[in-house]
């Protein structure tokens, strides 16, 4: 599916520190941006589900989609965008029947546990996905160059825990029953799932996006020796097939892991530009291990924000602090994206996330004007 001929051109970036930053290059402050920043702890974003009726009312509605994804820009001095959507998209394009019930998660009308739900499985036709497609070109025009916008999809593991389970779970006892009993099973559906996910990126890199982000948020619940086989080598199989370029321009590639401390020097070696973080990550520890070859995106506490200001702002200027000084002046080295260890929580005063950015690109300004002592 070719989305050139909607894209049309676009608005140059007048904001471009997270691209930046991703790229290892010098920056004036440390950008930052929230994982699920559009979400239910802002009113407005309440106001305008209500009006789309369900979750994935909203998300496959251009103008809703579009609408909530610029709420937290509108709201806040962010420094990048991120497409309002699921990461359960490409298995629901698989046809499993993907629906959300309010209160609940996503469940799945069709779990492939057996040899015949596997044979069924296919890299989707995009053309089932042109509504995320549609948001990305539309958000981006939207944004009118004042953030990049960054896409994104769950990695190969993630969304095979859900399909395997049919909907979230607390032990992942199906999956791993699939994975330990019926490895080639699990390595076919890993398979497919790479290739669809990484055409859906590249898809919408097509359409709009001027990062993209894999959110492997289940692969730290595997066993040391399956996150290597099952979880690292295909999120690596997607990398391998990502556009790096897109119209001349470099477009960054992000992984998150969570729980992937473990992992991290292996990780080091992913063919990627950010590798994000959880809270249980020492930042100064993840820039000794993971040194330049990486930027590194995270991650602080989601929980601080239920904090005073006062709180929040002592605990930005530690996690800023253990970070360090940022690579300065010319050419590449290691640099820092701000954010959470993982999603923001619905019941986060706004007014605390207003607190957040303020003192992130205060005292990220205020030590890049002092002498580095790295």
């Amino acid at each position: 599916m070719n989305t050139s001929s909607i894209t049309g051109a676009f608005a140059s970036l007048q904001n471009d520190t997270f691209i930046r930053a991703c790229l290892r290059q010098a920056t004036d402050h440390t950008p930052i941006w929230l994982m699920r920043q559009a979400g239910r702890y802002l009113p407005e974003y309440r106001a305008t589900r209500a009006k789309a009726g369900s979750f994935m009312g909203l998300a496959t509605n251009t103008d809703y989609a579009t609408e909530v994804t610029l709420q937290p820009i509108d709201r806040y001095p962010l420094d990048a965008a991120i497409l309002f959507s699921d990461i359960l998209t490409v298995p629901d394009a698989m046809g499993l029947g993907l629906s959300f019930a309010l209160g609940e998660g996503p469940k799945f009308a069709h779990a492939v546990r057996d040899e015949a739900a596997v044979a069924k499985l296919a890299v989707p036709d995009m053309a089932k996905l042109r509504y995320v497609f549609d948001a990305v070109t539309s958000i981006r025009r939207a944004l009118k160059g004042r953030v990049p916008l960054i896409g994104f999809s769950g990695s190969p593991w993630t969304l095979a825990c859900y399909m395997v389970e049919g909907a979230g779970s607390d032990d992942y006892r199906l999956v791993k029953t699939l994975l330990y009993s019926r490895p080639d099973l699990m390595h076919r559906i890993l398979q497919i799932n790479a290739d669809a996910v990484a055409l859906y990126l590249n898809t919408q890199i097509e359409a709009g996006a001027q990062a993209v982000m894999v959110f492997d948020s289940w692969g730290g619940v595997l066993a040391d020796a399956a996150f290597h086989e099952f979880s690292l080598a295909y999120t690596a199989r997607v990398l391998a097939q990502l556009k790096k370029e897109h119209d001349g321009v470099r477009i960054p590639s992000i992984v998150f892991t969570k729980g992937g401390g473990l992992w991290l020097s292996d990780m080091g070696q992913l063919d990627c530009d950010v590798l994000g973080l959880d809270w249980t990550v020492n930042l100064t520890q993840a820039r000794a291990l993971v040194g330049d070859s990486k930027a590194l995106q995270g991650n602080l506490d989601p929980n601080v924000l239920f904090a005073s200001p006062v709180q929040i702002e002592a605990e930005v200027v530690k996690l800023l602090d253990s970070f360090g000084a940022p690579h300065a002046g010319p050419g590449t080295g290691s640099t820092h994206i701000f954010n959470l260890g993982h999603g923001i929580s619905q019941h986060t005063p706004p007014d605390h996330v207003a607190s957040l950015v303020t003192a992130v690109h205060a005292h990220s300004r205020q030590m890049r004007a002092q002498p580095s002592s790295r």
